[in-house]
Parts: C-alpha cells; structure tokens; sequence
C-alpha cells in the first residue's frame, strides 16, 4: 500500500537570502536561533512562528522560505 508523505525543503529560503543578499549571521542577529538555523539547514519541522519570524526578517512570503513535495512510500520499505 502506498502512503503519501510530505518532505519539505528549505532551498527557497537559502534563494531568497542569496537574492536579498542576507546572510546567516543577519539571521542569528535578527531573532533566529542557532538549533533553529540547523533545523533549517536539515529540512526539519520549524514552528509558525518561527517561519512567521522568517518572513519578517526577508520581507517575504511563506513560499520563499519552503517548499512542500508529496511523495509516495510503499509501507514495505518502512518496516
């Protein structure tokens, strides 16, 4: 059986920060923590309002900071 699982991906966010010209270390002077920018770094879940504070900081939208992709997994290859 086939289930559907979200991965997300945080390339937008690392696109925008490059088109803005913002770097890490604006992001760490601005509110964003160092266990939040490794998350970041690793494609893990972030709370709202850190992706809302996000946001705030690059003057964007939710959409150039990530990215969802559905992908199927065969229960087989969970077990």
């Amino acid at each position: 059986m086939l289930e559907v699982v979200e991965i997300f991906s945080y390339g937008p966010l690392w696109e925008t920060m490059k088109r803005k010209h913002i770097s890490q270390y604006y992001l760490l002077q601005n509110g964003i923590d160092n266990k939040t920018l490794d998350s970041l770094k690793k494609n893990k879940n972030i709370t709202m309002i850190t992706l809302e504070r996000l946001c705030s900081i690059l003057d964007c939208t939710p959409n150039d900071v990530v990215e969802i992709s559905p992908t199927t997994q065969d229960d087989k290859e969970r077990e």
